[in-house]
């Protein structure tokens, strides 16, 4: 090789190697670019986010301390150690929930409490087998299905306790459900039968809500997995619990979930349909208010409190054993971004 030639590789590679150094410090810029974009939008969502949650913190946050801090008291008439009597508002401890699980009270807390898991699980699974196949009817495209959907929203629409009263004159000793049966039953009497009223209102009422969310799961299910469900010979069996309940698992377990809140909270149906103080239809948030409309506030509060940890249990549970972590899966995707956003880099 000539001595020229020998010069032009040597400029030549010193150029390389120069131009080499900024595309190596751009290619750092860039791999760095990525934490700064992510703190940023971490900032940017706790600035936007920070209205809502001040607003959860008044209107949620505050009124639990507050309520546990009044279980924690008593108020009313009381006698000290020197005999003298005390009025107001007195420290108790853990004494009115010591009282709710084995004390003078214990005997209604639990008859409140299982009225309440009753309710809660018997009313679930009949709304969301109702539900599922109202919405399954729903999708179907029929002649006047915009009329079926509409009538279907009738129960959900009014009120709890305008359904209560329709319900309680439906259920009297000479109503249409006792003519409609041909027997004589005191449905709104305190016993069992109660407990069947309540049941058959309320899933009458709410068996709409799951089944249009569930009817929103279907509309979103591509009609080609189920062509090809068909050419591989699957029956309609087949397809409903291969195909459709799976992809309809998430909107189902929202309304499932929302449901069995909302019934472990329930007091206006069975209040207005069969009454207050009867032992039969008794639930957590009825001996509650019983409490506090007898101005023990300390004991309803204590009994809200229970009601609020129960119901928190029961929502953790679900979530995990039914597989409806959203923040889970919500984390994992984003710990998959970030591992391919380093592999790029």
């Amino acid at each position: 090789m000539s001595r020229e030639m020998r010069q032009m590789a040597t400029t030549f590679d010193g150029e390389r190697t120069a131009g080499s150094a900024p595309d190596a410090a751009r290619r750092r810029g860039r791999a760095r670019k990525p934490k700064k974009d992510v703190s940023g939008s971490r900032r940017l969502a706790a600035i936007l986010l920070s209205p809502t949650l001040l607003v959860l913190a008044l209107v949620v946050g505050y009124p639990v301390i507050a309520g546990f801090r009044e279980s924690l008291f008593t108020k009313g008439q009381a006698l000290d150690a020197d005999g003298f009597v005390i009025e107001g508002e007195r420290f108790v401890g853990l004494d009115n929930y010591t009282a709710i699980f084995s004390g003078d009270r214990a005997d209604a807390f639990w008859n409140a409490f299982g009225n309440t898991t009753f309710f809660t699980f018997t009313t679930v699974i009949l709304e969301t087998v109702i539900g599922v196949c109202m919405a399954l009817i729903m999708h179907w495209a029929f002649r006047g299905r915009g009329l079926v959907r509409a009538s279907v929203l009738v129960p959900w629409a009014i009120p709890t306790a305008i359904s209560g009263l329709l319900w309680r004159w439906i259920f009297q000793a000479d109503g249409a459900f006792n003519a409609m049966i041909r027997h004589q039953v005191l449905w709104t009497a305190d016993g069992f039968e109660s407990k069947l009223a309540v049941i058959i209102a309320e899933v009458w009422k709410t068996s709409p809500f799951i089944g249009l969310l569930v009817l929103a799961g279907l509309q979103l299910i591509p009609r080609d997995v189920y062509e090809a469900a068909r050419v591989d010979g699957a029956s309609a069996v087949q397809q409903f619990w291969r195909i459709t309940l799976p992809l309809v698992k998430p909107a189902l377990l929202v309304a499932v979930l929302f449901r069995m809140l909302d019934v472990l909270r329930m007091f206006d149906l069975p209040a207005v349909l069969i009454g207050v103080n009867k032992r039969s239809v008794e639930t957590l948030t009825m001996i509650s208010w019983f409490e506090a409309n007898n101005l023990r506030y300390g004991s309803a509060a204590a009994y809200a409190t229970v009601l609020f940890l129960y119901i928190a249990v029961i929502s953790y549970l679900f979530v995990k054993l039914l597989g409806a972590d959203i923040i889970g899966e919500a984390r994992e995707v984003h710990r998959g971004k970030k591992k391919k956003g380093r592999r790029r880099a």
